[in-house]
C-alpha cells in the first residue's frame, strides 16, 4: 500500500473531526476483514472469544461425521473448515485457538473416517496429501506456541500423528519428515 505523502498526511491531518470521522467510517466500511475485526475488538470484546471457539468446534466435530461418497467430498469440507479457522486467527489474532481446532479436526477425519484414510490409492491420494500436510503445518504452528500450550496440545498432536502413521498416509509422512510424536 502507497504511503501518504507528508502534504497530503498534513492536510488529512488538518480536517474538521466531523470530516476525518466520516472519511474513516468510509474506509473502514470498504474492508469486511477489517469491519470484522473491530466489531470484535470494539462490541465483542475478548468475553466472545469462547464463545466464537465453540461455534467453530461445534463445525469442526460435525461434517466430518457420517457418510461421504468418495474422499473430495470430505476433502472439500476440510479445506472449508480450515479456511474458517484460519479466517477465525485473522479476525480474533486467536493463534491458540486456530491450532486447538486444527488438531481436533484432524484428530476427527482419523477417527470418524478410516475407510477412507485405511489405503494410500488414486482416489484417497489428494486427501492423504492433504491431511500429511495439515499435520506438517500444525506442528509447525504448534512449536512457534510458548512451550505452555504444548503441554496442552501434546495429546491431540500425538493422536494425530499415531493415526497419521498407522493410516494410508504413513508413506506420504515419512516423505514429509513427519515425526512419530510430538516431543515437547
Amino acid at each position: 500500500m502507497p504511503a501518504l505523502s507528508p502534504d497530503l498526511r498534513r492536510a488529512l491531518f488538518s480536517l474538521p473531526e466531523r470530516e476525518k470521522d466520516q472519511l474513516l467510517a468510509r474506509l473502514v466500511a470498504q474492508d469486511a476483514v477489517l469491519t470484522e475485526q473491530l466489531a470484535y475488538r470494539l462490541l465483542e470484546g475478548p468475553e466472545a472469544l469462547e464463545t466464537r471457539r465453540a461455534v467453530l468446534r461445534a463445525q469442526v466435530d460435525d461434517p466430518v461425521r457420517g457418510y461421504h461418497p468418495t474422499p473430495n467430498d470430505l476433502l472439500v469440507i476440510l479445506r472449508q473448515l480450515q479456511a474458517r479457522l484460519a479466517y477465525h486467527a485473522k479476525i480474533t489474532e486467536d493463534a491458540f485457538g486456530e491450532i486447538e481446532l486444527s488438531w481436533r479436526l484432524l484428530a476427527n477425519v482419523f477417527r470418524h473416517q478410516p475407510e477412507l484414510t485405511a489405503r494410500l490409492h488414486g482416489p484417497t491420494q489428494p486427501l492423504l496429501q492433504h491431511l500429511t500436510k495439515r499435520t506438517h503445518e500444525a506442528l509447525k504452528q504448534t512449536t512457534k506456541l510458548h512451550e505452555d500450550y504444548h503441554l496442552e496440545l501434546a495429546p491431540a498432536a500425538n493422536e494425530v500423528l499415531a493415526a497419521l502413521w498407522q493410516s494410508g498416509a504413513a508413506p506420504l509422512a515419512r516423505e514429509a519428515g513427519l515425526p512419530v510424536r510430538f516431543a515437547q
